[in-house]
């Protein structure tokens, strides 16, 4: 059995790059979705908990796993998980404007938007007191438990700074009480292993944003030495042979 690569039609040719580095580095099938076949692991790279659901109902490794894609791609149960374990957040089921309005489901700032009324508040989508330095934020990437790199994203014509929409991107170093603040996150996340964690700045401190399953590599190929990819799979070499325990 070979190990399986999942991605949709259109983000395979989006992320050819990618593809190709781990369809070499380890081997794999790249294939779409709607796969149900035989695989000594599987990676998961649509979003989709359900995906991955599937394969861990069989006994097959999956990275990310189920329970953490879901919790990921919910970005409402995201930021109330956070928050329960003592994560500091932006405010959710905020209507007082201007608050920020986006798809709890959503990525990439696709669908974010600023709201300037009260009407504009939607139960349905995740509403957020905006944090006070907008168009600026810091992805955290994540490998096996350990941060790999940090890149901040600024951009001075949106107060969304996403590097596929127009900021521009950093290599960034954490302090101590920074790394200590993400520390306290991978810890409390099961079944993650390569993932980034964005934060925004709010009176000069980051505070928790989002959790990317599928996170991109391009930053950090742009901006640093790392090859990210390589280091993943590599790792994964070593992780599909062990259980499944926490941040492995």
């Amino acid at each position: 059995m070979k190990p399986i690569l999942i991605y949709t039609k259109e983000e395979a040719e989006r992320n050819k790059f990618v593809v190709q580095k781990i369809t070499n580095a380890l081997g794999a099938e790249l294939k779409t979705p709607d796969y149900d076949g035989e695989a000594s692991f599987v990676i998961n790279r649509t979003n989709d908990f359900k995906v991955a659901e599937r394969f861990e109902k069989r006994g097959i490794r999956v990275f990310n796993s189920a329970s953490f894609t879901r919790l990921a791609n919910d970005k409402q149960a995201c930021y109330d998980f956070m928050e329960k374990n003592g994560i500091e957040i932006m405010p959710t089921r905020y209507n007082t404007p201007p608050f920020v309005k986006k798809p709890k489901d959503g990525n990439g700032g696709t669908g974010v938007i600023m709201c300037y009324s009260f009407e504009e508040y939607d139960e349905n989508m995740v509403c957020q007191k905006p944090a006070s330095d907008l168009g600026k934020d810091l992805r955290v990437y994540v490998i096996g438990g350990k941060i790999i790199a940090s890149i901040l994203r600024v951009s001075k014509s949106d107060f969304r700074s996403n590097f596929c929409l127009g900021g521009e991107a950093i290599p960034y170093t954490l302090s101590a009480d920074e790394e200590k603040q993400v520390k306290k996150i991978i810890s409390l996340l099961d079944g993650g292993f390569y993932y980034g964690i964005d934060f925004v700045f709010n009176n000069g401190k980051i505070v928790f944003n989002e959790i990317e399953d599928t996170v991109g590599a391009r930053m950090v190929y742009e901006k640093t030495d790392i090859d990210i990819i390589n280091l993943f799979c590599n790792k994964i070499k070593i992780g599909a042979q062990r259980p499944e325990i926490r941040n492995s």
